[in-house]
């Protein structure tokens, strides 16, 4: 990796499988990193997935900003006031478009959804899935799940892949929502023109940062958005082969402290080459 002329002014950072190690902790190097970088006035901010719930209960997560990016970019959460500061729902008509469009080509597919901060599933979809956890909607068809829009619509098959449903259903749904999956056992359909790299761009906009002077870090294809957008992109050396294959620069794993090793080289602090 190429040293840059000067420190970024923002770092953003996908969570599973970037951040996290495999036990979904943060290292004390990484959190040391992620303070050095925060005392240097270089923002950082979480991009994921994750609903705004799951943020909350990431553990060292002082040094990761007040403000997060959740569900794809579909949901802007401000973490100390417990808030959504902005949004973008799949409307519920589309919702439900996608839902009829889905059961009709694959009859064992069931839903959960994630809206603003409520989440519910299907009681199909508890059946299939174990351990989960509980909700703040009860149990109900997908289409009234739906009916206040939602910004995440989670579709599961009991026998399909993550990787095999996007390729039966992305003619389906790929008009009408944004489908990606990142590592969940389950295809994640969110607003149309919404992604994580869109929302990191409004972030960005709305604070006067270029995206020269913006450094990302992922492994899943729902990074791709923000990995090709960013000045600097950088995947982890565990990404899924379709996000190392699009991108120019890797760093180590995520159980191999592979963030802290990029922002001690963009400090300075470290003379080993990325790998």
């Amino acid at each position: 990796m190429a040293d840059s002329p000067a420190p970024p002014r923002l770092i953003a950072i996908d969570l599973d499988g970037t951040l996290l190690r495999s036990d979904g902790s943060i290292s004390d190097r990484t959190r040391g990193a992620l303070g050095r970088a925060v005392a240097a006035g270089i923002q950082v901010v979480m991009v994921t997935g994750r609903p705004a719930r799951h943020v909350r209960e990431i553990g060292g997560a002082d040094h990761l900003g007040d403000l997060a990016i959740c569900l794809n970019g579909a949901l802007v959460y401000d973490l100390e006031r417990d808030a959504v500061v902005s949004e973008t729902r799949v409307p519920a008509a589309v919702a439900g478009d996608l839902i009829g469009r889905l059961r009709a080509d694959l009859p064992e597919v069931c839903f959960a959804v994630e809206v603003g901060l409520d989440h519910g599933r299907e009681p199909a979809y508890e059946r299939h899935r174990a351990n989960l956890e509980g909700t703040h909607l009860a149990p109900a068809d997908a289409l009234t799940l739906c009916r206040r829009g939602v910004n995440k619509l989670i579709a599961f098959h009991p026998n399909l892949t993550p990787e095999e449903l996007l390729a039966r259903s992305h003619d389906l749904v790929a008009d009408r929502a944004c489908v990606t999956y990142s590592g969940a056992p389950f295809l994640e359909i969110g607003p149309l023109q919404s992604s994580k790299g869109s929302a990191l761009i409004g972030y960005c906009a709305a604070r006067a940062i270029d995206r020269s002077q913006v450094v990302a870090l992922g492994d899943m294809p729902n990074d791709l958005s923000m990995l090709n957008w960013a000045g600097r992109g950088i995947a982890m050396a565990n990404a899924h082969p379709t996000v190392l294959a699009a991108t120019a620069e890797i760093t180590r794993s995520n159980d191999e402290d592979g963030v802290a090793l990029v922002i001690e080289r963009l400090l300075g602090k470290d003379p080993e080459r990325v790998l």
